[in-house]
């Protein structure tokens, strides 16, 4: 890997752009919200509006797509980075399949990269997105962002402790997601359904994406309880100091 200056970001290939796709399509069914959790209001504004500004705020990202279901114009507007897909599957990697190929429509090259992120960890911030580009942008393979798991694991046969497990080389798999768009539609075409993250997929092909560091607080809002924490960070972040 090509030696940077710590404060210099990483430069993309002169042929190559990067790309965000962002699956919106899920109907967040763990997460007792009253419709699409996606969609439910976190300080002020609905959950994926703060995950989209986190991108909007990467000037390397040349266009980002959310992938809704048919139908759905919640976010019906658009912008010169936005665009929305309409093209949303049964699952998480048809939707990411469908969406990949919907930036090929938009004129993505199988050469370029793409960042997949989760809608639902709208936690994300423009630094956390720069540094995983820093990192991959010269990667042959790619790279996610990932958190080093800090509790003690356990494994469970019918309720009780079957074994402590050893953490050492355990790591949260998060999201953005970075890989070459073409690379990626293979991987995803060959491994089918089955995969709940594109590294899975990547790693199907026997190849060994990138850990990069994340965030704590880069957590995927899920249960109930997520939201209050989720809201608190956020507003947090935007409360004077």
């Amino acid at each position: 890997m090509t030696n940077l200056h710590p404060n210099s970001p990483a430069r993309l290939p002169a042929d190559a752009l990067c790309w965000a796709l962002i699956p919106c399509a899920g109907t967040g069914s763990r997460s007792g919200a009253d419709g699409p959790k996606q969609y439910q209001l976190l300080a002020g504004k609905p959950m994926v509006r703060h995950t989209l500004a986190a991108f909007a705020g990467v000037a390397r990202i040349c266009k980002t797509a959310v992938v809704v279901t048919a139908g759905d114009d919640f976010l019906e507007s658009q912008s010169a980075t936005v665009v929305i897909a309409a093209c949303g599957g049964p699952t998480r990697a048809a939707s990411v399949f469908n969406g990949l190929n919907f930036l090929l429509e938009q004129g993505a090259a199988r050469h370029d990269w793409v960042l997949v992120h989760d809608a639902a960890r709208c936690l994300i911030t423009p630094g956390q997105i720069n540094a995983l580009i820093d990192a991959c942008a010269t990667d042959e393979v790619g790279g996610l962002l990932a958190h080093k798991l800090p509790d003690t694991l356990k494994s469970e046969v019918d309720g009780r402790v079957a074994g402590t497990l050893d953490r050492s080389d355990k790591w949260l798999a998060q999201t953005p997601q970075m890989f070459r768009l073409g690379a990626l539609m293979e991987a995803l075409r060959l491994t089918g359904d089955k995969v709940t993250d594109e590294s899975s997929a990547m790693e199907a092909l026997g190849l060994h994406p990138m850990l990069v560091p994340g965030s704590a607080q880069n957590f995927k809002v899920t249960y109930p309880e997520d939201f209050a924490l989720a809201e608190a960070v956020l507003n947090a972040r935007t409360s004077p100091r």
